[in-house]
């Protein structure tokens, strides 16, 4: 049974210096995300492409989607299976191929350093992490890979290898 989902959010331009985009110098890629509950996102373009760097870029959040749902696809499981997580960070990286006007994500590399409370759980903690890609709602839906390259740790214990 197929269960649908939907998301709405809005994007407000707010970048406009008073010339609207009378030129491409003229205006500012500044703009804002929002949705009903939670606090707007400042946005703007990359600064490659004129943008603010002091606010969130497309590209950013899409690394950042893609971080966040392998993390919480991660914790779920191992919840469900008793491998008890005391810390999460994840360093992702993502590369885009710029070919003339347009371009895509080429890749997206997914780096979390996990630490488990025990290290009896260190081995089912690195797998799961394959099936948390495999059910990553975000990574199923871009047309580039996104791969993971885990490290684990015990609380006073060495790491785990890489699954």
């Amino acid at each position: 049974m197929t269960r649908l989902h939907s998301y709405d959010t809005v994007v407000t331009w707010t970048g406009d210096r008073g010339t609207g985009t009378s030129g491409y110098r003229d205006y500012g890629r500044e703009h804002e995300v929002t949705a009903e509950g939670p606090a707007p996102i400042a946005g703007s373009a990359d600064p490659a492409f004129r943008g603010d760097p002091a606010r969130w870029n497309p590209e950013q959040l899409l690394l950042a989607a893609l971080a966040q749902c392998h993390m919480l696809s991660y914790l779920a499981l191992c919840a469900r299976h008793g491998v008890v997580v005391t810390g999460y960070v994840d360093h992702a990286h993502g590369t885009m191929a710029q070919e003339g006007e347009g371009g895509r994500f080429t890749s997206a590399v997914l780096r979390p350093t996990v630490r488990v409370a025990s290290p009896a759980m260190l081995e089912k903690a690195v797998a799961l992490h394959h099936d948390a890609h495999a059910s990553c709602f975000i990574a199923s839906s871009v047309n580039f890979p996104v791969t993971h390259e885990p490290t684990v740790t015990a609380d006073d214990a060495q790491p785990a290898p890489r699954g």
